[in-house]
């Protein structure tokens, strides 16, 4: 009994501490691809919480609601079943019980869903999911979003704010979408920026303690290998 109790002692002093990750940032600075291979990395949750807007976008979009209409997509907001896989190496997100993963790229709600997550109670309803999930995460959790470390987990024990120049972001979107252009691209991220910064709601934006990593010029392996450091020296830390 002793010996049982002894090796349990022995393994809560060698397992890492529990970290929650905040990692904000606008589109194409890596926060994806940065966010799932360092929770990989380092054995930790992941939550990818824009794809949580585009499934309810992709919802009010299939069931005809007016996405133009605050009120109507206000009223909608509390209808749709969301449910967030957060292992890292197989993110899965699934709407009413249907797979959502693919759908929810479409440009169609690519388009949308700014104006969808603008919406304070689709806001409201998608930040408690969040919350939710992070809280549930025993072993600790990276979530990547706009808003993670100002609004959703201002207690977050590590924020990270990537960022990058129009000019490199719209590279990086532009070969992930096939036959774009890149300046209407580059366009499309800068609009995509004014409406998430400019909106009332938990607007994208830095929080004041979080670590800014520009990526411009770097590679996502140096990107990743940056941000595990940063989250090995809050755990060794705690």
């Amino acid at each position: 009994m002793s010996t049982t109790v002894e090796t349990a002692s022995a393994a809560a002093r060698t397992a890492p501490a529990a970290v929650i990750v905040a990692i904000d940032g606008p589109s194409g600075t890596g926060k994806s691809s940065t966010s799932k291979a360092v929770a990989a990395q380092l054995g930790l949750s992941y939550l990818d919480t824009g794809a949580q807007y585009r499934a309810i976008t992709w919802w009010m979009l299939n069931n005809g609601i007016d996405v133009q209409d605050a009120m109507e997509v206000a009223t909608a907001a509390a209808k749709p079943v969301i449910v967030s896989g957060t292992d890292p190496a197989a993110p899965t997100i699934t709407v009413d019980g249907e797979d959502a993963s693919g759908p929810i790229r479409t440009q169609e709600v690519t388009s949308r869903v700014s104006a969808v997550s603008a919406v304070p109670e689709v806001r409201a309803r998608i930040t408690e999911l969040q919350r939710s999930i992070a809280a549930a995460a025993e072993g600790g959790i990276v979530v990547e979003g706009r808003d993670i470390g100002t609004t959703v987990l201002p207690d977050a024990d590590l924020k990270i704010f990537l960022t990058a120049s129009p000019e490199a972001r719209a590279a990086r979107r532009s070969g992930e979408v096939k036959g774009s252009d890149l300046a209407t691209t580059k366009e499309a991220l800068i609009k995509r920026d004014a409406a998430d910064s400019g909106r009332k709601t938990s607007p994208l934006a830095k929080a004041d303690d979080a670590v800014e990593v520009d990526t411009t010029e770097l590679t996502l392996p140096q990107v990743i290998e940056c941000v595990v450091t940063l989250v090995e020296e809050k755990r060794a830390g705690k």
